[in-house]
């Protein structure tokens, strides 16, 4: 019997049970933000050569972006809806001579002596200014990724009558069939062969 005059006691056993489904409903019902990022694979690590391979200027393909979303492609203030064409024009114009070990025999570009030998030669070089808005250098990377995809396909369907990125996306999901992925990874690989990703990103000083 409490005493009288004394405060009235606190059940604190049913307090801390409160205390624990609210914690278990914040646990349950609070969800995390990530940071989305941009879905790439990374080249596997080579081992260091002695001597650096050595790089032709004609195959290498400038895109810079400066601050102010301009695009200057080859050194040519360039719309960004002419890039793809531009992109793929270089990557397909196998402009190494007939008889050479550079020869692309499924290039159906110009061949022009002065743009890239072949495909597996070719490299873009991508620039942006520290001030280019993301959204216009998302687009931009879109673009070139693209001329890449649209060469892919274009092989794809000379080869197996299918395109390139749904061939790939099935040989991802896990849920594909082993005895299919099995196939498909020699399709997709052969395809990546003759027209490598070779996409070198790079961040230049600010400019105007």
């Amino acid at each position: 019997m409490p005493r009288r005059g004394a405060p009235p006691e606190v059940n604190a056993g049913s307090m801390a049970d409160i205390a624990f489904l609210l914690l278990i409903f914040f646990l349950v019902t609070t969800t995390i933000e990530t940071d989305a990022g941009l879905d790439r694979m990374l080249p596997p690590i080579e081992p260091p050569t002695e001597e650096p391979p050595i790089i032709k200027e004609r195959n290498i393909f400038t895109v810079n972006i400066n601050r102010n979303g301009q695009l200057l492609v080859e050194s040519e203030l360039t719309n960004i809806k002419d890039l793809r064409a531009k992109a793929m024009a270089f990557l397909d114009n196998g402009g190494a001579a007939s008889g050479t070990p550079e020869y692309c025999n499924y290039c159906n570009g110009k061949r022009d002596g002065s743009s890239s030998d072949n495909p597996t030669k070719a490299i873009i070089s991508l620039k942006n200014d520290r001030e280019t808005k993301y959204g216009t250098y998302i687009t931009v990377q879109n673009e070139l990724v693209g001329a890449y995809n649209d060469l892919r396909n274009r092989e794809a369907q000379r080869l197996y009558k299918r395109n390139f990125t749904e061939m790939e996306a099935l040989y991802l999901n896990p849920e594909t069939p082993s005895s299919v992925r099995a196939e498909l990874k020699e399709r997709v690989q052969k395809i990546q062969d003759l027209f490598p990703q070779k996409l070198s990103e790079a961040e230049t000083a600010t400019t105007n």
